[in-house]
């Protein structure tokens, strides 16, 4: 079955960084898109970012723009999400999805928070 798992969250002070990974299993990773969510309390969850196949096609939410980066690593069953120049509005809760368009595949989520 498909299973998707998050890591690398935490709490960090306003500026400063986290590395996500969703690490996947279950299907061939290397034929989908794949796609990071992120869900604020008393917020819908909303797109981040997500990449092709290939990795060579990307997407950002424009609020992300210019401070986070998707990547992959095929041979890892792996993407990750590095995030820079963290503010508190980027306190939420992060998921990774399969496909380039939502799916119903999630993993269980990683929370960052971001505060001083």
């Amino acid at each position: 079955q498909v299973q998707l798992v998050e890591s690398g969250g935490g709490l960090v002070q306003p500026g400063g960084s986290l590395r996500l990974s969703c690490v996947a299993s279950g299907f061939t990773f290397s034929n989908y898109a794949m796609s990071w969510y992120r869900q604020a309390p008393g917020k819908e969850r909303a797109l981040v970012a997500r990449i092709s196949v290939s990795g060579r096609g990307t997407n950002y939410a424009d609020s992300v723009k210019g401070r986070f980066t998707i990547s992959r690593d095929n041979a890892k069953n792996t993407v990750f999400l590095q995030m820079n120049s963290l503010v508190p509005e980027d306190t939420s809760v992060y998921y990774c999805n399969r496909g380039w368009s939502q799916s119903d595949y999630w993993g269980q989520g990683t929370q960052v928070t971001v505060s001083s």
